[in-house]
């Protein structure tokens, strides 16, 4: 049987001075979100996607967010998440639908299908500000 070692360094001398050839590169503060960027992240998103596991709908979510109360909610709990370096749980749930192709003569193998992730309507506006962001 053949085994196939990847990025291996077995058997190979190594010099650690090399890695103190390596700048050093400082660090950046993560600018905070701002409720403009949570308005133009939400404008992007159609009333009509299908509903993730939370079942929160993109028209009620539109909504609620004409509240600035509950904006400065939803913007002050992005900045904590990047401010804390975590991604709560709920935002990582997710439903997988499958959906069967259109004109296959047999249904049998998986290539037949198409499979869709729902996530979390919340985590996905706050992952679309960190792609704006970016």
């Amino acid at each position: 049987m053949l085994y196939l070692l990847y990025n291996s360094a077995q058997d190979r001398p190594i010099n650690p001075i090399s890695l103190q050839e390596i700048p050093t590169i400082s660090t950046t503060q993560w600018p905070l979100f701002s409720v403009a960027e949570l308005c133009d992240a939400l404008q992007k998103y159609n009333n009509s996607l299908t509903l993730g596991p939370d079942h929160i709908p993109w028209h009620h979510l539109k909504c609620i967010l004409n509240d600035p109360k509950c904006t400065a909610n939803i913007v002050n709990i992005a900045n904590t998440c990047i401010r804390n370096r975590h991604w709560p749980i709920h935002f990582k749930r997710s439903m997988s639908i499958v959906i069967p192709k259109s004109n296959r003569v047999s249904y049998n193998l998986p290539k037949a299908f198409c499979s869709i992730t729902l996530l979390n309507t919340i985590g996905k506006l706050i992952e679309k500000m960190i792609s704006n962001h970016l």
